[in-house]
């Protein structure tokens, strides 16, 4: 990029981007606006939120967030337990294993019937033979530590009072199991970063597999708004193989819609790479799909909306009170309109709804984001006619 006559802006906060495709973007206290011909949009994914009891405690925190502290720091945290299910889990678990930290338990939510439910998906999976095999290793090392490991467990509570001090469950034979600890890291999959298409105006749908919602685009990253381009993850999770096969299709699409005649190499083979990584997909959705009660909290007292500490049950309440939908409960309660947009508790809340009036998701929908999609200060906002 230096050796380029591209500008580059790293460190960059990106809190607004619409349907005209003007991008305002925050850098070291300063703020701008700016426009493009084309964009694309790289927002990656996101953690799923996992509202069980005690998950707003000091001293829970998410697998995504441990891992980003080992890798960029070094960073560890002794007699963690780690909660959920989904790939990342147990790749974690593995890096923590290779780095000698002691994992003080790892405690599965992963059902049983996904596994039968994933089986219809397996002559497609066999196809990505490298990934059966790097999952199966991975369980294999777990199993063979002296990690205690819990299966099938379910009615998951986090406990303590100014900080975290145990964890209980359920196991798949009902026993009940309660362990101390001041660390718990959890996770159950990703989805979608929608934030900043949703504020611009790109049409979106619910996956009834992946349980989420994302962006409609063609295969080459096209949205609904013209030259608005979403590459990767953020269109719907594909992994980072498939992310980096959608960036090419989707660089060269770009490069073809403003007249260059020579298109980069190799996009059959990203194609074909791309193919074989959505076909992939539902095997691994299928077989980690978060059950029911861990993404529709039970407990009426389970914080949802983490920036306004709105409960399941406050929640529950407002839908009896006639609330059809996300945008209904912010009148209503203040859900959905702290500083993370949605991001914490968007999916549990349209769920939620959509449980309690028997409908389905799309029928709920989703929060209306508006700009700024992240915290924005006057400071900045007064130096929006500055030049970064």
């Amino acid at each position: 990029f230096r050796d380029s006559n591209i500008e580059y802006l790293p460190s960059s906060t990106i809190w607004q981007l619409s349907k005209d495709l003007e991008i305002g973007v925050s850098r070291e206290g300063r703020s701008c606006l700016i426009t493009a011909d084309h964009i694309i949009l790289a927002s990656g994914a996101i953690e799923r939120p996992f509202p069980i009891p005690g998950w707003t405690l000091p001293g829970v925190a998410t697998i995504g967030s441990a891992q980003i502290l080992l890798k960029s720091s070094g960073l560890v945290e002794d007699n963690s337990v780690l909660v959920g299910t989904g790939p990342l889990l147990y790749l974690f678990a593995n890096q923590y294993l290779r780095a000698g930290v002691t994992i003080r338990a790892i405690i599965d939510t992963n059902p049983r019937a996904n596994k039968w439910r994933a089986l219809k998906h397996i002559p497609t999976a066999l196809k990505k033979v490298d990934l059966l095999n790097k999952g199966w290793n991975w369980m294999t090392k777990l199993r063979r530590s002296k990690i205690p490991f819990y299966d099938e467990v379910h009615e998951i509570k986090i406990h303590g009072d100014k900080q975290v001090s145990s964890i209980s469950f359920k196991t798949n034979k009902n026993a009940e199991i309660n362990i101390q600890t001041e660390k718990i890291f959890i996770h159950q999959g990703v989805v979608p970063n929608v934030n900043l298409p949703m504020a611009a105006g790109c049409d979106h749908q619910w996956d009834p597999l992946q349980l989420c919602w994302k962006p409609v685009t063609k295969i080459n990253g096209e949205t609904s708004i013209s030259g608005l381009w979403i590459a990767g993850d953020g269109a719907g999770v594909i992994g980072a193989r498939g992310s980096e096969a959608a960036g090419h299709i989707t660089a060269a699409a770009v490069l073809e819609k403003i007249g260059i005649k020579q298109p980069l190499k190799g996009i059959p083979e990203w194609q074909k790479i791309l193919k074989d990584e959505r076909a992939f997909r539902p095997f691994i959705d299928t077989l980690f799909q978060p059950c029911k009660s861990l993404r529709v909290p039970q407990n009426d007292e389970t914080i949802v909306c983490r920036c306004e500490e709105i409960t399941a049950g406050e929640i529950r309440k407002n839908i009896t009170l006639g609330c059809i939908g996300p945008n209904q409960l912010k009148a209503f309660c203040r859900a959905g309109m702290g500083a993370c947009q949605g991001r914490f508790c968007g999916l549990t809340v349209s769920e939620m709804i959509a449980s309690e009036r028997r409908v389905s998701v799309p029928e709920v929908g989703y929060y209306r984001l508006r700009p700024p999609v992240k915290p924005l200060t006057l400071s900045e906002l007064a130096s929006l006619n500055e030049i970064i």
